[in-house]
């Protein structure tokens, strides 16, 4: 039987700017590390006992053609001077036997921690809400993250970001961010 629980996982990011936008999208790729990998886009779960590895490790394991099994955010304008946002974010469990979730976000106009905190406080909810814990968005974050640690059951919330400016020119800009699972 062949297992496709991955072991490992890594963040990248990146940004592209071209005059076609899905050039554009293939140097965000390429400033990502992945362009010469086949993408697939799966749902949201960070696997039990996989372990979290630095974008260096996780490129050097990877292979020319290889198929990448990842979540992932993109967003790309050619607006000029339009400030675009690629988050993914991640909520860990205490508990290394259970499952996490990641998150997939993209927005105009929010900084690059306006935008990876919201993308960890989706992840954190879904994860909040599979653990029975109950978890009000409308809280401030200092709010959510008391909630989670009287709860004891989150154990850790991160993200991985790209943030850009829209071309001065009207090219197309692409920011994008993923998590690259390893099996």
């Amino acid at each position: 039987m062949l297992d496709l629980v991955a072991k490992k996982l890594f963040l990248t990011k990146g940004k592209g700017v071209h005059e076609d936008r899905l050039t554009s999208f293939e140097y965000a790729l390429r400033d990502a590390g992945i362009a010469g990998t086949n993408l697939v886009l799966i749902s949201s779960i960070f696997p039990p006992y996989a372990k979290l590895i630095s974008r260096k490790e996780g490129l050097n394991i990877i292979k020319p053609g290889q198929i990448l099994f990842s979540i992932y955010s993109k967003n790309q304008t050619n607006e000029p001077h339009r400030l675009c946002a690629a988050s993914v974010g991640i909520a860990q469990p205490k508990d290394a036997n259970r499952y996490g979730y990641l998150s997939e976000y993209d927005s105009y106009g929010q900084t690059e921690k306006q935008a990876g905190d919201y993308a960890e406080d989706i992840a954190a909810q879904m994860l909040a809400s599979s653990l029975g814990i109950h978890f009000d968005i409308d809280k401030s974050w200092d709010e959510k993250r008391q909630q989670w640690n009287i709860s004891g059951e989150i154990y850790k919330t991160s993200n991985t970001t790209q943030i850009a400016v829209g071309n001065k020119d009207g090219k197309w800009t692409t920011v994008f961010a993923a998590a690259v699972l390893l099996i």
